[in-house]
C-alpha cells in the first residue's frame, strides 16, 4: 500500500469512526473538526469588540470557520440575529436580556468587556449639571444600552423621561447629530466620545456610577449552539482572546493596527480603554463559571431593574443564559 492510499484509507476509517461516534458520544475528541459548521456574528464599532476585527486582519479568525459582519449599530445586529441571518452579535446585556424576554433565547459565551466609564453623557457647554437637561434635546439610541445610561442619569439628576426632548439616534447618526446642532447632549461611547470631547462637549455622567450594570457580551441564539458550531464558536473566542493578549503585551503595535477604524491616533486608541475592563480567559470564566457565577447575578440585578422601570414586560427568568463551555 502506498502512502497516498494509507492516508486515504486512515481518512476513510477516522470519517467511519466518527460516524459510528456520534451516536455514542458526540464529543468524541477528534470527530468535531469534521463535522464544523460556519458561523456568522454581527458586531458594530465599539472598543471592546474590535479584537474581533483586530484577529480578522491578522488573519487570526479563520474566515473558513466565522463569517464576521460588521454591522452600523447594535440596532442592525439585532435585527440581522431576530430574522435569524447569523448565529450571535456582540451586544450590551441589557440588550440580550430584552431580546429574551421577546422570546428569542440567546445564551452568552463570552463577556467582552465591563463599562467603567465607557458609556457617557456628553453636554454642550452651557449645560453646567445634569439638573440643566431639563427640557433640552437628548440623543440616544433607543431600546439598548443608551436607553439604560439615560433613564439611570436621570434618575440621579432627579428628572424623568417626560421632562426632556428624547431624539432616538443610532450610534452611525451620533456624530453628525451633533456636528449639525440636533442634540443638546448625547448618550454615546467611544470613537464618537472621543472625538466631541475634544471638540468641547462636558461629561455629566457615565458608567463608573453604575458599576457592574453595562456589560458587552458575546451571545448566541441558544438553538444555533449544537455539535456542528461547537469548534467554529471556539476559534472565534479564541481568536479574540488572542487579539486581546495582543494588545496587552504590544499596546503601540495594536493601537497602530487599531487605529484607521476607530478614526483616532494610537495614543487616543489607548485612551479608549481606559474606561473598560477587559476580561482575558481566566476572568471569564471567573464570570461565567461556578454554581452561582458573577455574571448571573449581575443579570438578575438588572433584569429587575428593567422590569421596575418599564423596559421589560417581566423579569427574566434567565434560563441557559450562561455557557461557559466555549472559553
Amino acid at each position: 500500500m502506498t502512502t497516498t492510499d494509507l492516508t486515504k484509507h486512515l481518512s476513510r476509517r477516522h470519517f467511519i469512526r466518527c460516524l459510528t461516534a456520534l451516536s455514542l458520544s458526540p464529543w468524541l475528541p477528534g470527530c468535531e473538526s469534521l463535522f464544523a459548521r460556519r458561523i456568522a456574528i454581527a458586531a458594530h464599532a465599539w472598543p471592546g469588540y474590535e479584537f474581533l476585527f483586530l484577529a480578522q486582519r491578522e488573519k487570526w479568525l479563520d474566515s473558513s470557520l466565522v463569517d464576521l459582519m460588521e454591522t452600523t449599530s447594535a440596532t442592525e445586529s439585532l435585527s440581522a440575529l431576530i430574522e435569524g441571518k447569523i448565529d450571535g452579535a456582540a451586544l450590551t446585556l441589557d440588550e440580550v436580556l430584552t431580546t429574551r424576554a421577546s422570546g428569542l433565547p440567546l445564551t452568552v459565551v463570552l463577556v467582552f468587556n465591563i463599562s467603567a466609564g465607557a458609556d457617557m453623557l456628553l453636554a454642550r457647554p452651557y449645560i453646567v449639571k445634569s439638573a440643566d437637561l431639563k427640557g433640552q434635546r437628548i440623543g440616544f439610541e433607543k431600546g439598548t444600552v443608551g436607553s439604560l445610561l439615560l433613564h439611570k442619569a436621570l434618575d440621579a439628576a432627579g428628572l424623568s423621561m417626560a421632562e426632556i426632548t428624547a431624539v432616538p439616534l443610532t450610534i452611525d447618526a451620533h456624530f453628525q447629530a451633533w456636528q449639525q446642532q440636533k442634540v443638546d447632549a448625547l448618550v454615546t461611547y467611544d470613537p464618537i466620545a472621543s472625538r466631541l470631547l475634544r471638540e468641547g462637549a462636558t461629561k455629566l455622567f457615565d458608567s463608573r456610577k453604575i458599576p457592574d450594570t453595562i456589560l458587552d457580551v458575546l451571545a448566541f441564539r441558544t438553538d444555533r449552539l449544537d455539535f456542528s458550531r461547537a469548534p467554529a464558536i471556539r476559534h472565534l473566542v479564541s481568536a479574540h482572546l488572542k487579539a486581546l493578549e495582543h494588545l496587552t503585551k504590544n499596546p503601540q503595535d495594536a493601537a497602530y493596527r487599531m487605529a484607521p477604524r476607530f478614526k483616532l491616533s494610537p495614543a487616543q486608541v489607548l485612551g479608549t480603554y481606559k474606561g473598560l475592563v477587559i476580561p482575558d480567559r481566566s476572568n471569564n470564566r471567573r464570570l461565567l463559571e461556578g454554581s452561582s457565577p458573577i455574571l448571573l447575578d449581575s443579570a438578575r440585578n438588572l433584569s429587575i431593574f428593567m422590569y421596575e422601570s418599564g423596559k421589560l414586560p417581566h423579569e427574566n427568568d434567565l434560563t441557559d443564559l450562561i455557557d461557559p463551555s466555549y472559553l
